[in-house]
């Protein structure tokens, strides 16, 4: 039976250019398309409806987080070879198709009015990246249960890229995010009484480390309630209250009485948040923050101009009002904000291998993750980590490391002449967090596996121009 399914499938094909490797099974039954293609299924006509009305990615992805879509077998898997099949084609929507595609839906049944928005789409509400816009944003998604997030992330409550150093079965993303936690320590140089401002804790995985691990003190900020009432329990039950000052607020309002005061401060993806006009004053505020020769790490994803949101699903669902850019604009900024970059270090592999661990996770525990946060966003967290893995693994996002300083009289640094002594890597302790499924531990696509595998250490992205000329530091011996 192949009726209303092949009608489908025929127009996707005229509307790509090309026959897609997707089988398609309608809800009356019909399905069409190759026996071993990616196999979708439209499970009532509301599917149709959210792509008619938004046409794009953000129709199918509401069409999706709904359950009126569905991809049988592995998202992930099946978004990549969908995406490998296309390249760079993308749909041609000329005025005759569009008329055509209208006819199809209408002779579906499949017209009418526009379904409604799901539940789980976030709806902030004032000026963007006002303190009180913020806020919202950041609660609807970090405050979705510190409970969730302990069930998905590793024992250290880190979620941003971990550094992958090895692909031994035995390594997982604890094993990772503890190296990157090291790594970014000794960039910034901490040792005892170093002062620390962690911005955008999260959970408190690098003030924590910081603190325990090298003996910083360190003052630790985040806007989110609930990350606040865990890390506030955190620093209890771990006896470093007396290194951290952890403080629910806006980070505007911190660096605005910051002057001076750190020896060092991190950002771990966390300027993504501010917005691209207030980026300027962000910089001119992490640079006044800092004494002469203070060091600065940000952790900071990157893409092309086009979607620095992260395209509609991700402005919608995820992380409305963020704003990503090209690494060289990121890098400029901090230039004109007055210091001197001394290191850049793409870690783009490494976010598609700890996504993937994560997505993983998510897998192996997905009856447990509806019961805790409902079937919808349980599908928009499936939608998103598989999404996001494939965006690094092809290079349509990035992430780099960028350690940059603010120089003393005279142009001093402060820093040492040659990056020996930052892999100076600890083994993790035995048993840390989940690891992937059977024991193979992800793995970028294609086996190639991250940039530090092999002892390779840290890179530089790029050559000369991902760097900043004299200011950048020799290569490693």
């Amino acid at each position: 039976m192949t009726g209303s399914a092949e009608a489908v499938v025929g127009y996707l094909a005229e509307l790509y250019g090309r026959r897609l490797p997707v089988r398609v099974r309608m809800w009356d039954g019909s399905t069409a398309g190759p026996s071993d293609g990616v196999a979708i299924t439209l499970r009532s006509p509301e599917a149709l409806r959210y792509v008619l009305w938004r046409p794009g990615e953000l129709g199918v992805a509401r069409a999706y987080v709904t359950g009126s879509l569905d991809v049988d077998g592995d998202l992930y898997d099946g978004l990549r070879r969908v995406r490998h099949a296309l390249g760079r084609h993308r749909p041609r929507i000329t005025p005759r198709l569009a008329a055509t595609g209208l006819r199809l839906i209408r002779g579906l049944g499949a017209t009418g009015t526009p379904p409604p928005v799901p539940e789980s789409e976030a709806r902030p509400r004032g000026r963007r990246h006002s303190p009180a816009r913020d806020a919202q944003v950041i609660s609807h998604h970090y405050d979705l249960s510190n409970e969730f997030y302990a069930l998905l992330l590793d024992p250290s409550m880190a979620y941003s890229c971990g550094y992958w150093t090895s692909d031994d079965s035995s390594y997982g993303v604890a094993d990772a995010q503890r190296h990157k936690l090291d790594l970014i320590c000794r960039k910034l140089d901490l040792r005892p009484g170093s002062r620390l401002l962690d911005i955008g804790c999260g959970w408190g995985s690098l003030t924590v480390h910081a603190a325990r691990e090298f003996g910083a003190s360190v003052t630790a900020v985040t806007v989110a309630t609930e990350q606040h009432s865990f890390v506030t329990r955190r620093l209890a039950d771990e006896g470093l209250t007396h290194l951290v000052d952890l403080r629910l607020s806006d980070y505007r309002a911190v660096l605005a009485r910051a002057a001076g005061g750190y020896d060092a401060v991190a950002a771990v993806e966390m300027g993504e948040h501010v917005g691209d006009d207030r980026y300027p004053a962000f910089v001119s505020g992490l640079h006044r923050s800092l004494q002469p020769e203070g060091r600065l790490l940000l952790q900071v994803m990157s893409r092309s101009r086009r979607h620095p949101g992260g395209g509609p699903f991700i402005e919608r669902y995820i992380a409305p009002d963020m704003h990503m850019r090209p690494l060289a604009a990121t890098l400029a900024l901090l230039t004109a904000g007055g210091f001197e970059v001394r290191d850049v270090h793409a870690l783009r592999e490494h976010y598609a291998r700890t996504i993937r661990a994560w997505h993983i996770e998510l897998e192996r525990r997905w009856d447990e993750v509806v019961a805790m946060i409902g079937e919808e966003r349980a599908r928009v967290w499936r939608l998103y980590l598989a999404g996001g893995s494939l965006s690094f693994e092809d290079g349509r996002m990035g992430v780099d490391q960028i350690l940059a300083v603010r120089t003393g009289p005279g142009g001093t640094s402060g820093l040492e002449p040659t990056r020996v002594g930052w892999d100076q890597l600890r083994p993790a302790a035995a048993g840390h967090g989940p690891t992937a499924a059977a024991g193979h531990g992800p793995t970028a696509a294609g086996g190639h596996g991250p940039t530090a595998a092999g002892g390779h250490g840290p890179t530089c992205t790029g050559g000369a121009a991902a760097r900043t000329g004299d200011g950048a530091m020799p290569p490693r011996r």
